[in-house]
């Protein structure tokens, strides 16, 4: 298989579960039709982004891997005989909950899950009160559309995270994500906040020689503390290839489907005339495991 078909669903979400998980649903048995083999979900695609605010009472949003999630979209993956990657807060234990990507393969069963490593804490997104750092570490999931390498949101950031999953073997960078702007930061400041987030991870693809997905939500979600205040998720998902190249990317004011087609002999092809695996300096690199050389 050289083609491989991608659908990304962008979507707002509301505080009601059974809405969010049903206009789900619908969105993928629509991207079912067009062909898509493998589906990419938003970060907590199944609430609002809860983060705004610090508040014990939210935990009751999380669920266990195996949950009631899990089984509603692991029988519309096997149903639809596609991959789908999902984001869910998962209750690990009590007073032990993790921000978790879990794959679903195409028979319906989990072929893996990745917890989110590096966790936020900034004005309205306050995740370390809710989320345990990742313990899974950065290892790509096996599935038969591919090997992927699934990462979360704020790991977007990080180039080790990227390089990590490259040289365990993924095949393709995915990031579920929830991320937009302060609507009363000015619009030159927004601007730069967007460009900085496709740039940061089209330069993952072109220094890995892999594609990217990246998923976003998209809408206004009010602080469930005050709702003249909020973050207006701004959309724009994209794929870009093994170059860095735009493949296609969203709106970031509408609800979409986003359809590619990812050509998986390009990445061999591309890492063969910019080798940069080849001339890493892994003699030279000790220095990155400290925190900050004084």
């Amino acid at each position: 298989m050289t083609q491989l078909r991608v659908a990304m669903i962008q979507q707002s979400c509301t505080d009601n579960r059974e809405d969010n998980l049903a206009k789900t649903e619908r969105m993928i048995r629509q991207a079912a039709t067009t062909g898509a083999q493998l589906v990419v979900l938003q970060e907590l695609h199944t609430s609002t982004y809860f983060c705004q605010i610090e508040s014990p009472a939210l935990f009751d949003l999380a669920e266990p891997i195996p949950g009631p999630s899990t089984k509603t979209l692991g029988e519309l993956a096997a149903e639809l005989k596609v991959v789908i990657v999902a984001s869910l807060f998962e209750r690990r234990a009590a007073g032990l909950y993790h921000n978790t990507a879990v794959v679903f393969e195409k028979d319906g069963s989990i072929a893996g899950m990745y917890r989110k490593m590096h966790i936020p804490d900034d004005p309205g997104f306050y995740e370390k009160f809710y989320f345990t750092p990742g313990d899974l570490g950065f290892t790509p999931v096996k599935t038969s559309v591919g090997t992927l390498g699934v990462l979360v949101c704020w790991d977007q950031w990080y180039p080790e995270a990227a390089r990590m999953m490259a040289l365990a073997g993924a095949e393709l960078l995915i990031y579920p994500t929830a991320i937009g702007w302060d609507p009363d930061d000015p619009e030159e400041e927004q601007q730069r906040q967007y460009d900085a987030w496709v740039t940061v991870q089209r330069g993952h693809a072109v220094a890995n020689g892999l594609p990217v997905l990246a998923v976003n939500r998209v809408g206004f979600e009010a602080s469930p503390q005050d709702p003249e205040v909020g973050i207006q998720f701004w959309g724009g998902s994209f794929a870009a290839g093994p170059q860095g190249e735009i493949l296609v990317d969203a709106s970031q004011e509408h609800e979409e489907i986003i359809g590619v087609v990812i050509d998986r002999t390009r990445s061999e092809r591309v890492r063969r005339i910019w080798p940069f695996l080849r001339d890493r300096r892994i003699d030279a690199y000790g220095e990155m495991l400290k925190r900050y050389r004084d």
